[in-house]
């Protein structure tokens, strides 16, 4: 049996809203998860039940009320929800990838520079990096006028591409995918699938939120029901 990439271990998480007298909203608890490489574990359940909060626990952008969420860095497991805020920064460089269908702009920096960043910051050198950046944009129909120019005044399907090339530029070894081909077409959205499909056949772990019914089929190699976790209000 394959070893998990990561491990998501009694997870619990609710939130205290601080102007409604600490009123707790409970969102899921007890939950358990193990992916594996080449797997691409697509959350499930109805709107509300905690797929994104359960992205975002195991992504370290929220801090669970208990449990853990161990993943597999450097030959050995890391708790993200313990680990001290340098290890989590290197465990989203090298490891962990984050794909959402919202690109975080930044300004003054064309796209082509963006896109090799992950790269640049894993050290391969310049000529490499740029030839890489440069297939991917060529692969999701970029159009190379756009490559040296900042993508804040890009359409939303052109900025969720660039979000794309960034995030598989770098061949992590897990991926979380957050609804990566909201805004794009048909043929775009057929790419990322080849893209995604691609990094599970060199034994990445994924765990996806699709509502394109289509793109859940086409990657799911299992559907996990986040409400089977939900906890009554």
């Amino acid at each position: 049996m394959a070893t998990p990439l990561i491990k998501v271990d009694h997870l619990e998480k609710h939130f205290v809203l601080h102007n409604a007298e600490g009123t707790k909203i409970p969102v899921f608890a007890n939950l358990k998860l193990e992916v594996s490489a080449g797997e691409c574990v697509v959350l499930a359940g109805v709107s509300g039940s905690g797929k994104s909060t359960l992205m975002r626990s195991i992504y370290g952008n929220y801090l669970p009320t208990g449990g853990a969420v161990n993943v597999l860095h450097d030959s050995s497991f890391v708790d993200i929800t313990t680990a001290p805020p340098y290890e989590v920064l290197d465990i989203r460089r090298r490891t962990l990838g984050y794909v959402s269908q919202f690109l975080r702009v930044i300004p003054r920096i064309s796209t082509l520079d963006l896109v090799m960043q992950p790269l640049l910051d894993n050290g391969v050198d310049v000529k490499d990096a740029e030839a890489r950046a440069a297939e991917l944009l060529d692969l999701l129909e970029l159009p190379k006028a756009h490559w040296s120019l900042p993508p804040a005044t890009f359409t939303g399907g052109e900025q969720q591409r660039v979000n794309i090339a960034r995030s598989f530029v770098w061949d992590y070894p897990i991926f979380l995918l957050d609804e990566p081909t909201a805004s794009l077409d048909a043929a775009n959205r057929e790419r990322v699938v080849k893209l995604i499909n691609r990094a599970m056949d060199r034994g990445a772990a994924m765990i996806g939120i699709f509502h394109d019914e289509d793109v859940r089929n086409a990657v799911a190699t299992r559907l996990f029901e986040v409400s089977d976790y939900a906890v009554a209000a």
